[in-house]
């Protein structure tokens, strides 16, 4: 074949086999897009390749003049693939970042680089061994001419020394060859992980909306806040809003796991008890007789009413109130209930008691809003696994395998608001504080967590393989690499599928020992020994034991990893110290000085 023969054929085959690919994802991810790219995809991939099949037309027959062993074109038109798919990398993810307007560009470049370039490499490699016999024969003709003359040589001067006549072929270029494919199958079998991170990412939207729509059907975040008193002006559209000169409030929570499709959904039941009184020390430029204490309403907020499970009554100058949803000023809450109450002049001269208890329920939250002078609030639950948030930790907390107790003590100096709000004056700003009941840990965090470790796994995988099929000098082939790699790639994909019926530790070990008793006994039907079978085992084993460490380390992962990886890297080269890299190739020097 001719190198433009040969040039279009490559050409051909990698633009097929894109189109082909792109066509298969699609039918699983948008299987409407995938009909339409049926007819439209290969006409694309065709013209948008069109540049690589003119520098291949180019540069094919310059690597058949400039090198002479067939080894050394196949590694410059590898190369030369590589170069060209890495331009088409670099645009997509410009292309990419250009109409995505994230937080993070730049990792969205290099993560749709770097996928498009292996995907388009693969490709490459593909239609390169897809023409393997002709672009052998094709490099091979020039050598082929210089092996006649060398035999008409030998034929005429027999006197040539055997060593020059008969030279022994040499494997350094078969090992660096078979390198250069080992690493470039280690970049190839990242494709499939970022898939699986997909799947991971959309596992969990599935699973937090359903938890939504528990929420929804139950209750979601509530944030109370209260009670306070709505005092209108007699003669003008303006008001005071009397916040408790104190406040007690004692909170028991108790969480409740219900079950919805395969996943557990945490909601939680509590009862308040609040205390306090208000104190009618109103500012200088109030004026008290304007007020029209008869319009006088008691308010509490609440975000969401459906949590309510009981009539919610306050004890209010010795008289039951009974609340109804609606507030009469938005200066603290936009959500609430409130009642009118009776006030006199009278009542201005003295302090007014009150008390409450009621019983909500929720899911996610439970904040407050210490509207008062000086409040005290102080939780407890059978929840071992609390996240005290808000702009306020507690100023004195306990958390244990029982539960946790959590107390918030406020008082005027520390509060950005007065006790009368008038004039326009609001609770601005976030003050609100408490609790959160969720689950402890994230399997799906976890899951994508592994998965970022996947090339650790198949490179320290593949360059076990390697290193052990060069000493035992039987070679594994590419095809038996990828088989491994899939392996290792399924693992994820297991890993994510019984971590959400079991606990993630025991699917851990589960997917882990299936990995590894799979890929041992794979390494033992090729060596034909249980000692190497044996070290499989203890590597990968290993490998699975450190990566679970790591996943569950938080602020050391960093430095435990760079630390443990230093230390594989020198055990690798320790035990490839003593391999002949360069095959024959030291035999054939010591021969020619001989």
């Amino acid at each position: 074949m001719t190198s433009s023969t040969l040039a279009a054929r490559i050409w051909f085959l990698s633009s097929l086999c894109f189109g082909i690919g792109g066509f298969s994802w699609f039918i699983f991810d948008e299987p409407g897009a995938a009909v339409m790219l049926l007819f439209l995809g290969p006409i694309a991939a065709f013209a948008g390749s069109f540049p690589a099949f003119i520098i291949l037309f180019i540069y094919i027959p310059l690597i058949q003049k400039w090198l002479k062993k067939v080894q050394y074109k196949f590694i410059a038109l590898i190369s030369l693939q590589l170069f060209i798919t890495l331009g088409y990398g670099i645009i997509a993810g410009i292309f990419d970042t250009s109409f995505n307007y994230d937080n993070e560009p730049w990792q969205n470049f290099f993560q749709t680089a770097g996928l498009s370039t292996a995907s388009l490499f693969a490709c490459s490699l593909a239609a390169i061994a897809l023409s393997h016999k002709k672009l052998t024969a094709y490099f091979s003709e020039n050598i082929l001419s210089q092996t006649q003359i060398d035999t008409y040589m030998e034929s005429n001067y027999t006197t040539e020394p055997s060593a020059y006549r008969n030279p022994k072929p040499s494997s350094s270029n078969k090992t660096l060859i078979k390198g250069i494919i080992t690493g470039v199958l280690i970049l190839v079998l990242l494709i499939p992980t970022y898939f699986i991170s997909d799947l991971v990412t959309e596992r969990k939207e599935r699973k937090d909306k359903i938890i939504t729509e528990a929420s929804d059907s139950w209750a979601g975040n509530q944030l109370l806040s209260g009670p306070y008193l709505y005092i209108p002006f007699k003669n003008a559209a303006q008001h005071i809003t009397m916040l408790p000169e104190n406040i007690d409030v004692k909170g028991d929570i108790t969480p409740e796991d219900r079950q919805r499709s395969i996943y557990k959904v945490l909601l939680y039941k509590s009862v308040i008890n609040g205390k306090g009184s208000f104190s009618f020390k109103l500012p200088k430029d109030v004026d008290t007789a304007g007020l029209q204490l008869s319009d006088a309403k008691l308010c509490f907020g609440i975000s969401d009413f459906k949590g309510i499970e009981d009539r919610i009554v306050i004890k209010f100058n010795n008289t039951d109130y009974e609340l109804s949803p609606g507030l009469p000023t938005n200066d603290i809450d936009s959500n609430g209930l409130s009642v009118p109450v009776s006030l006199s002049e009278a009542d201005l001269q003295n302090s007014i008691a009150f008390n409450y208890s009621i019983k909500i329920k929720g899911s996610g939250r439970l904040h407050f809003i210490p509207a008062a002078g000086n409040s005290s609030f102080a939780l407890q639950s059978t929840w071992p696994s609390p996240s005290f948030d808000g702009t306020t930790i507690p100023n004195d907390h306990n958390v244990n395998d029982s539960g946790f107790t959590a107390k918030w003590i406020f008082n005027k100096a520390n509060l950005p608001f007065q006790t009368i709000l008038h004039d326009g004056n609001t609770i601005k700003g976030k003050v609100d504080f408490g609790v959160s009941i969720l689950q402890p840990i994230d399997d799906y965090a976890k899951t994508t967590r592994c998965i970022k470790y996947a090339i650790m796994f198949i490179g320290l995988t593949f360059s076990l393989f390697f290193i052990v099929e060069i000493m035992q000098k039987k070679p594994v082939h590419p095809v038996q690499y990828v088989l491994v790699g899939l392996a290792l790639v399924i693992f994820y994909s297991l890993l994510l599928s019984i971590s959400e019926f079991i606990h993630f530790d025991l699917a851990y070990l589960i997917a882990a020992t299936a990995t590894v008793s799979l890929i041992s006994l794979y390494a033992k039907s090729h060596f034909k020994t249980w000692k190497i079978a044996g070290l499989f085992a203890a590597v990968l084993g290993s490998l699975y034991a450190f990566n679970y460490v790591l996943i569950s380390l938080e602020d050391t992962a960093l430095l435990v990893g760079s630390v443990a990886l230093f230390i594989v890297l020198a055990i690798a080269m320790y035990a490839s110290r003593k391999i002949n890299w360069y095959g024959n190739d030291a035999m054939d020097i010591k021969t020619e000085v001989a």
